[in-house]
């Protein structure tokens, strides 16, 4: 198994984690101090994490949202938005992520008064912050960090919300991606959001296959174009094993993995949301062996009490990873991500391949000597 040590020295690349799901508890009860917020559940920080954590995991999606009522409350002005967005950088500069796609959905931060722009003005200076603040530079770990717009399926402001992201396109956004509640509320009802973000010549990365079945992710990929698909969990519903235990892949499945679309998997919050039973029975590493375009990511920090890190270390333990299949699903995220071809190029011959490289070369010299 690989240390814990070692995979936190390791570059990482995350593509699907969310702002307001990965505050720090302190901050949470701070801000709800400054802002007159009386509604959490304790001021302890060690037991509001806690807390967080419990409410989450009890397997089911809607249920694991409701604790973002209190870090969605502490956001609903420019300092909070700000601090929120620059401590995200900080802590995963920390946690050796050298490039990381955020998303947030801005019409939740609208509840008192504040306007998109506003709300998106606040989030990247906070991103911009944090990325160059002490803490950061101090770790040895500098740290690249977009946003991605999301829009919530459930309402009705995606349009505008697409707008929104092309608009701070030179600003550090990267795409768009819908989220929220996916029964009920299937991508294809967003078509106009999509076809905006399309004509735009934009990224786009939906929510699909975590609470919903495949016609979810046949829906995000064949009616809304998604270059991504957030989670994908349930493509392996389309995977069969027969009578002589041989795999089979229906057509969806066989189209996800020869088209090389990224599947932005989060085990632990997966098994918090009920989307599988138990890391064991988590398809990350059937899809690996298979060669889909499989990568590692948060999903939420503060709910499911994780990092980029912890999450590779419960899958070397449970799958036994090692260095070598660290390093493929950190350059599949590199690859995956919205970054402009050169800086993606860059980061992967100038900091993962190195890195990895010192990493495995250390292994190799401390291993014990067989005689």
């Amino acid at each position: 198994m690989v240390p814990f040590e070692t995979i936190r020295a390791a570059p990482k690349v995350l593509l699907h984690d969310h702002l307001d799901g990965g505050l720090r508890p302190v901050t949470v009860i701070e801000l709800a101090r400054d802002i007159g917020y009386e509604r959490l559940p304790t001021t302890d920080p060690g037991e509001l994490g806690h807390w967080f954590t419990q409410g989450a995991d009890r397997k089911s999606l809607e249920l694991y949202l409701d604790g973002f009522e209190h870090t969605v409350a502490v956001m609903q002005t420019p300092e909070g938005i700000e601090r929120v967005a620059a401590e995200c950088a900080e802590d995963l500069a920390a946690d050796g992520v050298v490039y990381a796609e955020v998303r947030f959905a801005p019409e939740l931060s609208t509840q008192s008064g504040l306007d998109l722009d506003a709300v998106m003005g606040a989030w990247l200076a906070g991103f911009r912050r944090g990325s160059a603040s002490a803490s950061a530079a101090a770790a040895g770990r500098p740290i690249e960090i977009r946003a991605i717009v999301t829009a919530m399926r459930q309402f009705a402001r995606s349009v505008e919300i697409a707008e929104l992201s092309v608009r701070h396109r030179d600003e550090g956004v990267v795409g768009f991606d819908i989220a929220g509640p996916e029964a009920g509320f299937p991508p294809s009802r967003h078509l106009d959001a999509f076809q905006f973000i399309h004509r735009a010549d934009f990224h786009v990365t939906i929510h699909a296959g975590e609470a919903f079945g495949l016609p979810s992710i046949w829906e995000a990929l064949q009616w809304c174009g998604a270059e991504r698909l957030g989670h994908g969990v349930r493509i392996v519903d389309d995977i069969v094993a027969g009578a002589d235990g041989r795999l089979a892949m229906g057509r969806l499945a066989t189209y996800v993995r020869d088209r090389r679309v990224p599947l932005e998997m989060c085990p632990t919050s997966n098994v918090h949301t009920g989307a599988v039973a138990s890391i064991g029975d988590h398809p990350i590493d059937l899809l690996r062996r298979l060669r889909f375009r499989v990568t590692v990511n948060t999903d939420n920090r503060l709910m499911s009490d994780v990092t980029l890190s912890s999450e590779f270390e419960t899958l070397t333990r449970v799958f036994d990873f090692g260095l070598d299949e660290m390093q493929w699903l950190t350059l599949n995220a590199m690859k995956s991500s919205f970054a402009p071809f050169d800086q993606r190029l860059r980061l992967i011959n100038g900091v993962i391949k190195p890195g990895y490289a010192r990493l495995m070369a250390d292994a190799i010299a401390d291993a014990p000597t067989v005689v």
